[in-house]
């Protein structure tokens, strides 16, 4: 496991301690052997016969992900688009509360399809605000995405969902996914593989947010692409190239939340915006 990812909700968990006032006990979700994740109850559900969650070796060590082990997901044709794993209430994650410091969760993703992936925090009493999707953009390699978990500020949470292929148009094949390194920081801490996540959400601001007209983008590396998404992964807006700053015209689009991309060399990051 890259040394990127030794604080798996850093801003979400530390062992028997606390970070930016979110307690927990288990860090990181990294599906190593010595790590965490790999050892825990995970159960799959609406996934017609639910084959277990597996622990297998890196199917592709090429990109921006050298764990040695990730979890793998198989979404089933007869299964539902919402099929997905969960842990144990309290017995994985631990117990956390989400603060307006700690407010993006990350995870890697590998998929042989575009599709959403949607993650749902829940309480110790079964009560969550539902999940939130986002669609990768790539396929066969992996690929951070980033969530937007602002409006869960102040809740109580012991159990992660995880939907890794959240595909309401329905599949035509097995899906194999793999998912690692699950991650709770609005950035990733410096180390030997920096570099490949320079552009991390702390280093890319977008205000105002919710809005109703122009919101500005603001860097602290230069953005060579920048595009915006609709819920169904449409791209409705793009600009390339905008440097560290750029002013985007939101104005004609309806209202809704979308998702705001920004390319720096071979490093994507994507952040969610309501528009009014």
């Amino acid at each position: 496991m890259s040394l990127v990812f030794r604080h798996l909700f850093t801003a979400l968990c530390v062992q028997a301690g606390m970070i930016g006032g979110i307690y927990a006990q288990n860090v990181p979700i990294d599906f190593e052997e010595t790590g965490n994740g790999a050892t825990w109850i995970w159960t799959v559900f609406e996934n017609d016969s639910n084959p277990a969650l597996e622990i297998v070796e890196n199917p592709d060590m090429s990109g921006i992900n050298h764990s040695s082990t990730v979890a793998k997901f198989t979404a089933l044709t007869t299964g539902n688009p919402w099929s997905g794993c969960e842990s144990l209430h309290g017995g994985g994650i631990g117990q956390f509360i989400m603060d307006s410091s700690t407010s993006s969760i990350n995870i890697m993703v590998w998929k042989p399809v575009i599709s959403d992936v949607g993650i749902k925090l829940v309480r110790s009493d079964n009560w969550s605000l539902g999940e939130i999707k986002i669609p990768n953009t790539k396929v066969n390699e992996w690929e951070l995405l980033t969530f937007d978990f602002s409006a869960h500020i102040g809740n109580d949470y012991d159990q992660i969902v995880i939907f890794p292929d959240f595909d309401l148009n329905g599949r035509t094949a097995d899906n194999v996914i793999y998912f690692d390194n699950i991650l709770g920081l609005d950035s990733i801490p410096g180390t030997d593989n920096a570099s490949t996540f320079e552009l991390s959400s702390i280093d890319f601001k977008m205000y105002p947010n919710p809005t109703n007209s122009f919101v500005n983008i603001l860097s602290k590396v230069s953005i060579d692409a920048l595009s915006i998404r609709n819920l169904l992964g449409e791209i409705v807006l793009s600009e390339q190239p905008i440097g560290t700053s750029l002013s985007v015209d939101m104005s004609q689009m309806d209202s809704g939340v979308y998702f705001v991309e920004v390319v720096s060399g071979n490093k994507t990051v994507r952040k969610t915006i309501t528009k009014e």
